[in-house]
């Protein structure tokens, strides 16, 4: 299973130079893990906004990457956020373990 589309990280690589694309990983490195905090906030002071706004950056910022499993993960908690289900199980914790995949093959291709 891949975890980044290449041919949309690629796609990605060719439209930018490869300083800005080294930019855009340690940003989103550094800001993912902060989105994914600010969940677990949201989920413990039932705030489905945060909580909806927070799933919506992962899902768009990991689409832009290609990290497709990552931004689908991101995407049905933000879906979930919209219609006030905080119910979520454990798919916060899978979508975090996404996000480490995600990391450890992003460090890789930079």
């Amino acid at each position: 299973m891949t975890i980044i589309d290449i041919n949309t990280f690629n796609s990605l690589k060719e439209s930018t130079d490869a300083d800005f694309i080294k930019e855009l990983i340690h940003t989103f490195l550094e800001d993912a893990p902060n989105q994914i905090e600010q969940m677990k906030v949201a989920i413990q002071n039932k705030d489905t906004e945060s909580f909806t706004r927070a799933a919506h950056t992962v899902k768009s910022n990991a689409a832009t990457f290609g990290a497709t499993e990552l931004a689908n993960l991101a995407r049905e908690l933000e879906s979930m956020g919209r219609e006030n289900n905080l119910e979520i199980g454990n798919r916060l914790q899978v979508m975090e373990e996404a996000f480490h995949q995600v990391k450890n093959q992003l460090n890789e291709l930079k």
